[in-house]
Order: structure tokens, then C-alpha cells, then sequence
């Protein structure tokens, strides 16, 4: 007896015999209608089956306008637009700020001092080494937790920059960017309910992947101008249910880098509390005044750390999108549950490629950051020049400054300003803060960008931007 197929599809080949400039909507909805009782008998009536309206809707002949037509006669359900649904969870989060200024950096021709993404290329001999796995045929799926050859090279890179021995296989989960990373870390190893403490301003995902993981979140502000950590407060801030601690060194958006004192203070902390930390590290390579210092290498902290990383930012390769967390088998188990269920496995040729960019030569690294650092004075000197008032930045490629010397009323309405009249884009910080008030004089501008492109920008604001 002959199975039938829940899924079978239907067939409408008449239509797409026609040429796109010779096919009108007339011909092309009547022929669609020849079919129509064909296929309303199984579209409705099976799931996964393709159905008449979506058929029209997909079709690359016709016209938004007349789609939209189309579905709202032939959909009696859909008489007006819909509101946008979206969980409770993620009421709050809008479209985010980095997105919502690209764009209008696009709109408006301006120079883009906003997205920390470099608008150089990274060097040949990683893009070379992608090519070459493509070629070699890696290209299907990886391993769920990494290509074995970049965990251990992440575990090389690591017990170099730490002096901590890892086990690539047991310790060590390749993700999809430093974002998903942080993501797998939330939602394998929070509760709903568990208390998290974030010091502020954060980079946004957090606050977004806490709210997924039903976190309550606690917020710590750091203020300038050295943005460093109220002890005391954070002391206090720790209950019977805090679960974890994340920091980020060096630190996005501020370009703080959290002291040896202040890691050791938040250590001690956390293993009289039996607290985790989480901590991000993408920009570690990106540390100019003093040594970068992960706080899984601090005594009694390896067994309560997530260490998360990528390939990015140290190496110009953000769509890359290769990230990674460094923990201890217990913990490693609840990251691995969570990334296996949000992409199971990353980019197979990109890791390989990366597993060589991680066994680049140290003076690799030495370039890097005198070349950033270069770039980190033109910007800064610049930014003093105009008038603002700039804030130390000892690492990442970010600065933030106060621009209330301009006279805007908050940093939204300054950057709205920077973007429409002067033609340059920073990112206004109060979107990094639990109570956006605690940003409204600052923001943020990035110098991961050629010199040509930064002196560019900071003569447009010369001639442009006049202090009230």
C-alpha cells in the first residue's frame, strides 16, 4: 500500500514560464486561479504544505504592492497590518543601537565612528588559509564543540597568555562570535529567578540574554572618569542569590581595564558567596597601557570562570562571526547543552582558518597594537581639539566622551545632531545602562578605522561642531 506524504508540495509550473516583462498581474492571477481549487484542497488541510497565498507571495513576478492586495482579499483574516508580536521577555529590546545608527550613517553619507567594526580587511594569510579549507573540501559540519585543531589552538593561545593548561576536547566550545558564546553561557548555566550582577555601561547583549534566561538583573554603574568599581556597592549587591558576576576587560564601551586590586577584591567575593563570573575578553589583545589580566588565572578562580573570547577583533575578521568558552568540565556542560539547541556548530572552513590565526607570531600582536595605538591618538587628540571632554581609554578601540560642552540635551539627541549636520556617527551610551539616565552625557566613538577615515571625521567636526 502507498504511503501518502504529509509534506507533499504543490506544483504550479505555468506561471513561471512567463517572462518577467511580458507577465502582467492580470495573466498572472489568472492563471494561478486555473489551479487554485487544486491546491486549497491539500494547502489547508496539511501542515508544511505550501500554500496558494504563499505561493503568491513568494513570487518573484509580482509586486509588494500587489502581494500585499493579494493576501489581504484572499485572507479574510488579515483586514489591517498586524502589531509585532514578540515574547515579554524581549519587550524592552529594540531594533539595537548599532543597527539604528549604520543606517542612518548610511542615509545621511556619514563617517562611521559608531559600529566597532574595522573598515579594513584582515590579513591575507588567515583569509588564505579559509580559501584553502573551502578548496579542501571542508565544508560540511563540524564538530559540535569545535574543529579539534582550533580548540587546541585556542588551548595553546591560552596556557600562553594565562599559564593555565586546558583540555581542548573537555574545557573549550567553539560558538558562532563572542555573542552566541555569551548566549550559551546564559541560557546553559542561569535559572530563572538567579541573580546576575552587570556593571554599567554594557555591551547590550547582555542585558538581552539575561532577560531570555529569566535572570534578575543587578546593576552597578561605573563612573568616570576612571569608571572604576564601588567596592562597597558591590559588596552589598551580593545576596543568597546571586549566581554570577560579569565583567568585561577591557571593557566595552569605556575602555576601562579592570585593575589586578579590583579582579582580586571581585575574586574574593566571589568564592566566599560561591558566586560564577563570566567574563569577556574579545578585546585582550587590544590592552595599551597596562597588561591584560584574565581573572580565570587568579587563585581559586578557574573552577567558577567562563572565559569567553572570539577571532574578530584581534584580527579584523568580525563577520567571521568565530567565538569560544574556556571552563571547567562542570560548567562547560551547561554551555555545550545550549549551544547545541542556538547553532549546534559553527562555520567549518572559518575555524580552520582560525586555528591558524591563533598560531600567528607574537610580533603579530606587537603590530597590532602599535598600529592601534596610533590610530587611538589621532582620534583622541582630535576629539580633544574639538572640545570635548575625553575620558582615559586603556583598552578596546572605543573612547567615550562627554559632549555637554555642545549644548544637546542628551547623548540621543547629540548623536542625531553629529549625524545629520555634521556627518559622523558615534553611538550614545545611555542604551548601555539600566537607567539610561546615567548615560545621557556620553558617548561613544570607535577607531577601528584607517587614519585616513579618522582625520577625516575629526575635521569634519572642526569645522562643523561649535561648542554652546
Amino acid at each position: 500500500m502507498q504511503s501518502q506524504c504529509p509534506w507533499t508540495p504543490c506544483i504550479m509550473p505555468t506561471p513561471l514560464s512567463f517572462k518577467p516583462s511580458t507577465f502582467s498581474t492580470f495573466s498572472f492571477s489568472k492563471q494561478l486561479l486555473l489551479h487554485r481549487k487544486s491546491i486549497a484542497s491539500i494547502s489547508s488541510t496539511r501542515r508544511g504544505i505550501v500554500s496558494y497565498t504563499s505561493l503568491m507571495a513568494s513570487s518573484p513576478y509580482v509586486s509588494t504592492t500587489q502581494k500585499d492586495a493579494f493576501s489581504t482579499q484572499n485572507d479574510p483574516t488579515r483586514k489591517t497590518q498586524q502589531p509585532l508580536q514578540v515574547a515579554k521577555r524581549l519587550e524592552k529590546f529594540k531594533t539595537t543601537i548599532f543597527t539604528q545608527m549604520s543606517s542612518l550613517a548610511i542615509k545621511y553619507g556619514a563617517i562611521n565612528l559608531g559600529q566597532g567594526f574595522p573598515n579594513f580587511d584582515g590579513p591575507d594569510f588567515v583569509k588564505e588559509a579559509a580559501i584553502q579549507a573551502i578548496k579542501d573540501g571542508k565544508n560540511q559540519y563540524a564538530r559540535g564543540y569545535g574543529v579539534p585543531d582550533l580548540n587546541s589552538a585556542i588551548a595553546e593561545r591560552f596556557k600562553k597568555d594565562t599559564g593555565l593548561v586546558v583540555d581542548p576536547d573537555k574545557e573549550i566550545t567553539v560558538t558562532s562570535g563572542c555573542t552566541e558564546a555569551i548566549a550559551a553561557t546564559m541560557l546553559g548555566l542561569i535559572n530563572p529567578g538567579d541573580e546576575v550582577i552587570l556593571f554599567a555601561p554594557f555591551y547590550d547583549s547582555y542585558e538581552a540574554t539575561l532577560s531570555m534566561a529569566g535572570a534578575k538583573i543587578r546593576g552597578i554603574t561605573l563612573c568616570p572618569p576612571a569608571f572604576s568599581v564601588p567596592i562597597d556597592e558591590l559588596k552589598s549587591a551580593i545576596t543568597k542569590n546571586t549566581r554570577a558576576i560579569l565583567i568585561n576587560t577591557p571593557h566595552n564601551p569605556t575602555g576601562k581595564m579592570f585593575t589586578r586590586e579590583e579582579l582580586s577584591t571581585i575574586a574574593a567575593l566571589c568564592i566566599e558567596n560561591d558566586v560564577l563570573v563570566f567574563t569577556d575578553e574579545v578585546y585582550d589583545k587590544l590592552a595599551f597601557e597596562t597588561d591584560h589580566i584574565s581573572m580565570a588565572s587568579l587563585p581559586g578562580m578557574y573552577e567558577r570562570t567562563v572565559t569567553l573570547n572570539s577571532l574578530g577583533k584581534t584580527f579584523s575578521l568580525t563577520g567571521w562571526k568565530i567565538g569560544w568558552a574556556i571552563a571547567p568540565p562542570h560548567l562547560t556542560w551547561g554551555v555545550r547543552q545550549a549551544h547545541s539547541f542556538l547553532t549546534f556548530a559553527t562555520s567549518t572552513p572559518m575555524q580552520w582558518a582560525a586555528a591558524v590565526a591563533l598560531r600567528a607570531p607574537e610580533s603579530y600582536y606587537v603590530e597590532l597594537k602599535r598600529d592601534y595605538m596610533a590610530k587611538k591618538e589621532i582620534l583622541v587628540e582630535g576629539l580633544k581639539a574639538v572640545g570635548f571632554k575625553v575620558f582615559p581609554s586603556s583598552g578596546t578601540y572605543f573612547v567615550v566622551v562627554d559632549h555637554t560642552p555642545f549644548g544637546l540635551e542628551n547623548d540621543i539627541a547629540f548623536c542625531e545632531y553629529l549625524i545629520k549636520e555634521v556627518g559622523v556617527v558615534a553611538i550614545p551610551t545611555s542604551v548601555f545602562y539600566l537607567n539610561p539616565e546615567d548615560g545621557k552625557n556620553l558617548v561613544r566613538f570607535t577607531f577601528c578605522k584607517d587614519e585616513e577615515t579618522l582625520k577625516a571625521a575629526v575635521e569634519r567636526m572642526k569645522e562643523k561642531l561649535k561648542r554652546k
